[in-house]
């Protein structure tokens, strides 16, 4: 049984259409990568998968729960990192992963290890509002295990970090085999070495979908979003830089 089912989805802000009758299913321990350029509809996608917006049409579910008008407890299933970290800047880090972890029912306990996972064993005790982006962003990541998600979204997570907050990140990333995760990445690199799947998207519309082994490299996968996205109007030099790779 998937572990999200996204089934024939759609986003309207008024006439514009940010996400058009997406629909795929994503099993457990498989990591998928939104591939897009900017515009693509990838942060609205999951900003929905997050509850953080309602569809406009069409149906999320987590497992056999749906997301929307379902039982609220299915949100304790979703772990996310998003480019606004979104912390209690006032607190420390470690009573910001308290705070979640008592809004959860989960032991406390665990704070002090994800603090130690993510490189701020150290820290803990400093206010988030004199972190630097990277260590915010890293205290998000723990945050986002706190209480053991089956299901882990990330939005730009590799995003305006320091080479220390980098690796950390990617690190903890690429060691989440027994999770299902959704991502989308401007580091193409980083994101098709974490990827097993690669979802494509353009204008809103999920234009292609392929396992991350049918490519040799980053190249061939935005090779392949131009051979998607061919047709459509636009140049695949603004396409191939619009989704942050070189011309």
């Amino acid at each position: 049984m998937a572990v999200v089912s996204v089934s024939a989805v759609s986003k309207h802000f008024g006439a514009h259409v940010g996400v058009d009758d997406v629909s795929f299913d994503l099993e457990s321990g498989e990591t998928a990568v939104l591939f897009g350029a900017n515009g693509a509809g990838k942060t609205t996608l999951i900003r929905m998968l997050a509850s953080l917006s309602r569809p406009t049409d069409g149906e999320i579910a987590v497992g056999e729960e749906p997301l929307v008008g379902g039982n609220a407890s299915v949100r304790s299933r979703i772990g996310v990192v998003t480019h606004d970290t979104m912390l209690y800047e006032e607190l420390t880090a470690r009573e910001n992963l308290r705070l979640h972890a008592r809004l959860h029912g989960v032991d406390t306990d665990v704070c002090d290890e994800l603090l130690e996972t993510v490189g701020l064993a150290d820290r803990g005790a400093e206010r988030v509002s004199g972190f630097s982006h990277g260590m915010s962003k890293r205290v998000s990541l723990a945050r986002a295990l706190v209480h053991d998600p089956d299901f882990l979204l990330f939005d730009e997570p590799y995003t305006g970090l320091d080479q220390a907050s980098l690796k950390r990140i990617a690190d903890v990333l690429e060691d989440l085999d027994d999770r299902t995760v959704l991502a989308s990445t401007h580091d193409l690199a980083r994101g098709f070495r974490l990827a097993d799947r690669l979802l494509f998207l353009y204008d809103g519309r999920l234009v292609g979908d392929a396992t991350a082994d049918a490519f040799e490299d980053v190249d061939e996968v935005v090779d392949r979003y131009d051979e998607l996205c061919r047709g459509s109007g636009v140049a695949d030099d603004d396409r191939r830089s619009r989704a942050g790779v070189p011309r």
